[in-house]
This record gives C-alpha cells, sequence and structure tokens, in this order.
C-alpha cells in the first residue's frame, strides 16, 4: 500500500519506518520539513518511567497558585484565555479521581512499550551509540513533596518500574553540581536521554529516506475520504494514497475536525536555554521537582527547559520566561554558564486535556489513522506509537487496548 504521514517530527518518521519494514510505500510530508517542531527543540529524555498525567485532582489545586506568576511554570495569556475555555473545561473534567485513574492506566500502557521500542529501532537503523542509558533523577528540595513521592514510588515499582529514593548525600555524589538544597530524589536507573533531539530525528529522516520513503515539503489544507483518501494543498498540489496517517503535532486539529473528530488539542507552549559546548556538569537528565524545569546532558551541550505557556501558535515567544527558568535553575546547579552564552528556543507541544495522544482511525474515513498529541512524550512514545499504527494499517489487533487513545472519547 501507498501510505501518505502528514508531519516529518519524529512520531511521523518513526511511523514511516514501521511502515517500510511492511514494505509498504511511504511518503512523509511537511509544511517546514523534518524535525521542525518539538522534535527539534525537546528535552531529549525517553522518559518511559512517567506515568502520571498532568490533569490530577494535585494541579487543580496548584493552579491557582501558578496562574498568580506570569513567568511561572504554568501560564495563560490573557488574550487567549476565551479560546482556551474549552480546553481547560476538559482539563478539570479529566482530572477528576475516575478519569485521572483511566488516564494513569492508558499512559502506563502505552510507556511500557516505549523503551523497548526504541531500542529496536536504533538497532535496526545503526543508531544505538545516539541513545544514553545513564538514568535519570527526579530532585527535591521540599521534604513534604519528596515524602509523598513514595506513594508514586509504590505505583511505579508494582509495574515493574525501577526507582529507589535516595538521600542528598547520594544524590549529590551521583551529580556533584547540585546545591546542598537539594535533599534527596527519586533515582530511575533505567531513564535514558539521546544525543540530541535535532541530531536524532535528522538520522532517522535520512535513514527512512534510504529506505525508500520519499518527502514532500507541502503544507496540507485538507484531506478527502474516500477508498483512496486525496491530500491537497495550495497551488493545485494533490496526492492519493490507500491510506494516510495524520502525525501534525500541533497543527493536527483542523485535519482531524474536516474528517469529523473535533478533537481538543490545543498547545503547550514550551521554552528552554542551551548552551553549546557544555558537556560536563551533568551526566544525566534531572527534573527540578517542584520548580518545573528540567537539564538534560545532551552530546551538544546542556539544555535547560520546560514551564507550560497556553497562548496558542501565533503569539511571539516570551524569552522573559526562558530567563526566569534559567536564574532559578542558577541557584540551584553550580557552574552554569552565563544566560547570554545560550541558545534560546520555543516550542509548541500538542496537548490533549487528559494527556493521552489521540491514536485510531477517523470517523469519516478509516483509511486515515491519527497519530498526534503526544504531550510531553513525543519523543518517548514514538516508536511505541509506531507500532500501533503499522498494525492498524494492516488490520492487525494492536499491542495494547487503544480505547484510552480514540478520537471518539471526548
Amino acid at each position: 500500500m501507498k501510505v501518505a504521514i502528514v508531519g516529518a517530527g519524529i512520531v511521523g518518521v518513526a511511523i514511516a519506518h514501521a511502515l517500510l519494514d511492511e514494505g509498504h510505500e511511504v511518503l512523509l510530508i511537511d509544511r517546514e520539513g523534518p524535525a521542525f517542531g518539538p522534535s527539534r527543540g525537546n528535552a531529549g529524555w525517553i522518559a518511559h518511567t512517567d506515568i502520571l498525567p498532568i490533569a490530577s485532582p494535585k494541579i487543580l489545586r496548584q493552579v491557582p497558585k501558578f496562574l498568580a506568576d506570569p513567568l511561572g511554570p504554568l501560564s495563560i495569556r490573557p488574550a487567549y484565555l476565551p479560546k482556551l475555555l474549552p480546553w481547560l473545561a476538559r482539563f478539570v473534567l479529566a482530572s477528576r479521581p475516575g478519569p485521572y485513574e483511566r488516564s494513569i492506566s492508558g499512559l502506563a500502557a502505552l510507556q511500557r512499550l516505549a523503551l523497548p521500542a526504541w531500542l529496536a529501532r536504533a538497532e535496526q537503523a545503526r543508531l544505538g551509540h545516539l541513545i544514553h542509558r545513564k538514568g535519570g533523577l527526579y530532585a527535591f528540595t521540599d521534604a513534604g513533596a519528596m515524602a509523598a513521592a513514595t506513594e508514586l514510588v509504590k505505583r511505579q515499582n508494582a509495574l515493574g518500574i525501577r526507582v529507589e529514593m535516595i538521600d542528598g548525600q547520594a544524590l549529590r555524589a551521583l551529580e556533584p553540581a547540585l546545591s546542598p538544597r537539594f535533599l534527596g530524589a527519586a533515582h530511575h536507573p533505567d531513564t535514558a536521554h539521546i544525543s540530541d533531539p535535532l541530531e536524532l530525528t535528522l538520522a532517522l529522516f535520512e535513514a527512512a529516506l534510504e529506505r525508500g520513503a520519499q518527502f514532500e515539503r507541502v503544507g496540507i489544507e485538507r484531506i478527502l475520504p474516500g477508498e483512496q483518501p486525496a491530500l491537497e494543498a495550495s497551488h493545485g498540489w494533490r496526492q492519493s494514497c490507500d491510506r494516510v496517517v495524520i502525525a501534525a503535532g500541533a497543527w493536527s486539529r483542523p485535519l482531524a475536525k474536516a474528517l469529523g473528530d473535533d478533537v481538543p488539542l490545543d498547545t503547550e507552549r514550551g521554552y528552554n536555554v542551551s548552551f553549546p559546548g557544555v558537556t560536563g556538569l551533568f551526566s544525566r537528565p534531572v527534573a527540578f521537582e517542584g520548580h518545573g524545569f528540567v537539564a538534560t546532558p545532551l552530546d551538544s551541550g546542556l539544555r535547560i527547559g520546560g514551564a507550560v505557556e497556553f497562548g496558542g501558535l501565533d503569539a511571539p515567544p516570551n524569552h522573559a520566561r526562558t530567563r526566569r527558568l534559567y536564574d532559578k535553575a542558577s541557584s540551584l546547579v553550580t557552574g552554569l554558564p552565563a544566560f547570554e552564552s545560550g541558545r534560546t528556543w520555543m516550542g509548541f507541544r500538542p496537548s490533549i486535556p487528559d494527556s493521552l495522544p489521540v491514536i485510531g482511525k477517523a470517523r469519516r474515513s478509516p483509511q486515515v489513522v491519527y497519530a498526534f498529541g503526544h504531550g510531553h512524550y513525543g519523543m518517548t512514545q514514538s516508536h511505541a506509537t509506531a507500532d500501533i499504527v503499522a498494525a492498524l494499517v494492516a488490520g492487525r489487533r494492536p499491542p495494547i487496548d487503544i480505547a484510552p487513545f480514540s478520537p471518539r472519547r471526548f
């Protein structure tokens, strides 16, 4: 079959490989080019140990505090609030105890596939040297938050996720640059991170082309359903295929809506600053619990990023937020270079209120498959999603129950 994939970020590229494995003719399509969106500048974690959705009873209690600070870990641009209200309403519903537990179950099932799928693809593509299995740390400066984390550790252990709580001395033995303010951490020895998100996504993209995939740089404006769906763009561009996969991240919603699925997709604008050549400060990724940011030792340099800003796709970046992240990090890490020596970036995470991606067939066309809305876990879940999409295209039962990811669950 000929399969067109709309979106050439890490999810679309991963799907291309899974479909090439099964002998399909693959056409990747992207309006900007490969690795244009979050695949270019994300934190680079394969965070398969994370099982908690953002929408939770706890986060609802914290939202008023976050919103009081326009440069804090969560903010909404005032002009965007009216447009965001329907999304926020669904976020509140997803934070109730019942839906929250269902989201955990769905997220845990997908995360369980994530690292094995990544390692298998990296080996097949001869890119294993770009994945570093050095573990990860979730570090605490607050004793109450650290004590509360033991309940999460129990859940993770019950799911077969290795994690241990370590004290401040053991933490600084692993990462000496961390401030004495840190009381300890949750240590995940199996967490992995990648060399550099852009480098690895482009390497997989080139590997897909070498295997026979084709690429078109064009912005798809509509998909006409049928036995052979037709993709159309401006200036008369048109392409018919046997199957279509929509993996366009934050730009997927209009295409899905035209196919009968009004998915509550919005964008979390994430910020970071990277310091090229700074490679010795950390040995493994560190999440600064309660502070809203992470640090990742990429091969290309140290990256510090995080925060969530709701402001849509059109508003310009507000790098005062990035500076705030850096200032907070500099109070907790010894040896950071000057902010002015770094490169700032802002990207659009495709966010669904319940923190689960949309994976499934379109309402008006079973020949069209959705694979978008991965939020903070696009890099992590890309190859697991690809295996599910390949099964759907082939008419096989997917490796896990995909009902939690249905486009009709809203």
